[in-house]
């Protein structure tokens, strides 16, 4: 298990009171080497603020800038957070202009629950105008969310939640779920070693956290202990999904033993924040890669795991020429689903230009394995879904 990142959250006046974000920074570094030296990896130092100002004269000047400040001071990435009505059409130009720079949109107001249909519209379009900044390769930098509340560590979702500065950690965790679906009699007992593992590594994040929390006057968020891959076998959700199954993913059983995983976190003890589910970023696991190639999995398929395990859709490869309606029909799902279920997701997709299903994906960063496209059913025209401006849904009842 390594740690993905040990996220800062703070306010955008950072941007302006520099020696705010140096002294943050600074944390960020101490933390780091608080987790190496109890002999935890860690690969990235984040800063997440809380969205960027509706009134910023220059939103692109805005974002350069931020991202320079961020890198002097040790932060590899920094989420502007979610982009207001009025910043969102230049979300394209920021990401065009900058390289580490994240930003999202919320597709259900976080005050209602109600479905907002022009945020959903308005993010698709960003979406389709991104996948033309390096080859689709700039949407990695987007996400539409869905009930995801602020302190969620992991990128592009992290934002701030306009209190006091805080922390948080984000795991990447597969290969615990690896190795216990590898040594496990039954999904019983896959589940009973999953659930004791994460325990035991999450006493020890958590004991250099209250540490550093009490000594730097820091909050705490939690851990969001989401099983997170990385494209190698020893880290792969999908090997230890067919692990659990004994059959190719996307092969019946497969539902059931994401279930039985993320059951396992859900049963755990200790602080969380975020996710704190199965992952299921289809070009940042070998497995899931290699079955999107095979043309084993589909779109509808992820989202239906989502429904017991996981964040929505993520690193989705898909046709360089997805409309704007299918790509928005695909983020009416995913809050659809979100709202009835009161749980968090993302859609975070990646159309390529000059790609088709079933066309192989190739990117040259350390995070992504090699893929297919993945198709998107629908037909042209338009319903009363593509003209809907608001959609009041309501949690399933618990009996």
């Amino acid at each position: 298990m390594k740690i993905r990142s040990i996220t800062v959250f703070a306010d955008t006046a950072v941007v302006e009171e520099r020696a705010r974000l140096a002294e943050l920074g600074t944390f960020a570094q101490t933390a780091r080497q608080a987790y190496v030296d109890a002999a935890f990896e860690v690969q990235t130092t984040r800063l997440a603020l809380d969205g960027v100002p509706a009134l910023q004269p220059d939103p692109v000047r805005y974002a350069v800038t931020l991202e320079a400040m961020a890198r002097e001071h040790g932060f590899e990435y920094v989420s502007l957070g979610p982009a207001p009505e009025t910043i969102l059409p230049r979300l394209p130009e920021m990401f065009a202009a900058t390289q580490a720079v994240f930003a999202t949109a919320h597709i259900v107001d976080p005050a209602s629950g109600v479905i907002d249909g022009a945020a959903v519209r308005g993010a698709a379009r960003v979406i389709r105008e991104a996948s033309h900044i390096d080859a689709g390769f700039g949407n990695l930098r987007f996400a539409a969310l869905a009930h995801v509340l602020p302190g969620t560590p992991f990128f592009p979702a992290a934002y701030h939640d306009g209190g006091a500065p805080a922390f948080a950690v984000a795991t990447e965790a597969a290969d615990l779920a690896v190795a216990a679906s590898q040594t496990a009699s039954d999904l019983a007992d896959a589940h009973r070693r999953l659930c004791d593992t994460i325990e035991a590594e999450a006493a020890r994040l958590v004991a250099v956290a209250d540490r550093l929390a009490a000594h730097h006057a820091m909050r705490f968020h939690g851990i969001d202990f989401s099983l997170a891959p990385f494209p190698t076998l020893a880290c792969s959700i999908g090997a230890a999904l067919e692990a659990l199954t004994g059959q190719p993913l996307g092969a019946a059983g497969s539902l059931a033993a994401a279930a039985t995983l993320t059951d396992a976190i859900g049963q755990a003890r200790f602080p969380r924040v975020g996710f704190c589910g199965l992952m299921l970023p289809v070009l940042e696991d070998t497995v899931l890669a290699q079955r999107a190639a095979e043309g084993r999995l589909n779109v509808g398929e992820l989202l239906q795991w989502s429904a017991v395990c996981g964040t929505g859709l993520d690193t989705v490869p898909l046709p360089g020429d997805v409309s704007e309606g299918a790509l928005a029909r695909l983020l009416f799902d995913v809050a659809a689903l979100a709202v009835r279920l009161h749980k968090p997701l993302t859609a975070r997709l990646m159309p390529l230009p000059g790609k088709v299903a079933g066309d192989p994906v190739h990117f040259d960063f350390a995070y992504f394995a090699d893929g297919g496209v993945l198709s998107v059913d629908g037909v042209a025209g338009e319903g009363p879904l593509e003209r809907t401006a608001t959609l009041a849904l309501h949690a399933r009842a618990q009996s």
